[in-house]
């Protein structure tokens, strides 16, 4: 058996060589770094995809939320709400731009942002909120955008994690994640739905004036405005141009990954399989499970003792990190993000694992469960 990674570029690479070289060779011919035609064919490729009609390329998934936060224009000081379970780096952004985050607690289900802790964080300082669809998983967008407007707020649509994901409307109309809020970023990281030799990120919108001012400051920081500006550069476009074809044909690997997962793991009430809602499809950026408390730490070490990795996304939640002990959240504000940090556990999953190894995953997950109840 081939050694298991939680995700595996090298074997994608391998099956993509040919194009992936030549896509490589033609820039390399052209030596334009930046700002080559591939750029904008990625644009106008991600945007027919998603149905967005503007699409603005840049760095990083980091540089393309500034970017959006920044196109909104928003007070010094303006409040933005945002998941508690969640990566650091969005209230990290909100910090360096002088807005003020704002934790919101998540469904026990779907991890994703809860409508109803969103509507008791808004205040008359409140500009904006910025769901996450966690792990490939559609946020409640109907409820949110139905809350943005009662209020007069801007959707900030995080969809790094959800690239294919489809999102239905009770009218049953079908959305692309990254094409339902104002303005949305994505990322193209290596790791991500579709992943890039380094660094890259978008930000998307259907709004001329917010693409506008995107436009203008991932340039030239808004002609000096900002000392910030943010490109992708070409061989990078060049890569995700090829690998964007196959993006469908990866989610729908993970997708039958996932449900040789949910099999194996119906067995045992210990484990909790990832819950699929109704409103959206499940891209599967993360394969992740909850176990009681008190096996977490033990079935992490006991992967990684039989050559299993696996990650713990994430081990605190934001509102009671060290950094935010200024905004004043105690232990018990947000329970569900609390309970979950420490219940979570994401098990390798990506296009390339083979079914020996998915049979040996769950095989260990199942052991050492089973050992718990002895």
């Amino acid at each position: 058996m081939e050694d298991i990674k939680m995700v595996d570029t090298k074997a994608q690479y391998a099956k993509l060589k040919p194009e992936l070289d030549a896509a490589f060779s033609a820039v390399m011919a052209s030596m334009r770094m930046e700002e080559g035609p591939q750029v904008q064919e990625f644009a106008r490729t991600l945007g027919h995809y998603l149905q967005v009609e503007y699409v603005i390329p840049c760095a990083s998934g980091t540089d393309a939320l500034q970017l959006a936060l920044l196109a909104l224009q928003l007070p010094e000081g303006a409040e933005v709400i945002i998941p508690s379970f969640n990566y650091e780096s969005a209230a990290e952004i909100l910090l360096k731009l002088k807005l003020k985050p704002v934790f919101a607690d998540v469904d026990t289900q779907t991890f994703n942002l809860d409508p109803a802790s969103v509507e008791r964080c808004i205040t008359p300082a409140t500009a904006a909120v910025i769901p996450v669809h966690l792990f490939g998983q559609c946020a409640p967008m109907h409820e949110l955008m139905e809350l943005a407007s009662k209020y007069k707020l801007w959707v900030v649509e995080d969809a790094t994690q959800s690239l294919g994901a489809v999102y239905v409307g009770p009218d049953g109309k079908e959305q692309k994640a990254g094409a339902i809020g104002h303005i949305s970023f994505t990322a193209f990281y290596p790791a991500k739905p579709v992943g890039g030799a380094g660094d890259g990120g978008a930000v998307l919108t259907i709004l001329p004036e917010l693409a506008e001012r995107t436009q203008q400051t991932a340039k030239d920081g808004m002609g000096g405005k900002y000392e910030f500006s943010s490109r992708l550069e070409t061989l990078q476009a060049a890569m995700l141009n090829v690998k964007i074809k196959y993006l469908d044909e990866y989610n729908e690997a993970r997708q039958e990954i996932a449900r040789f997962y949910d099999n194996a793991f119906a067995e045992t009430e210990l484990v909790q399989a990832p819950h699929r809602a109704t409103y959206s499809s499940q891209t599967y950026q993360q394969y992740t499970i909850k176990v009681p408390p008190a096996l977490q730490d033990g079935l992490r070490q006991y992967l990684l003792d039989n050559h299993i990795p696996s990650a713990i996304y994430y081990p605190q939640p934001l509102h009671l990190q060290q950094i935010y002990t200024s905004l004043g959240y105690r232990e018990g504000d947000l329970p569900v993000a609390e309970m979950l940090c420490r219940s979570v556990l994401s098990l390798p999953i990506h296009s390339e694992l083979k079914e020996d190894q998915l049979t040996y995953i769950c095989y260990h997950v199942l052991n050492y469960v089973k050992q718990s109840m002895v």
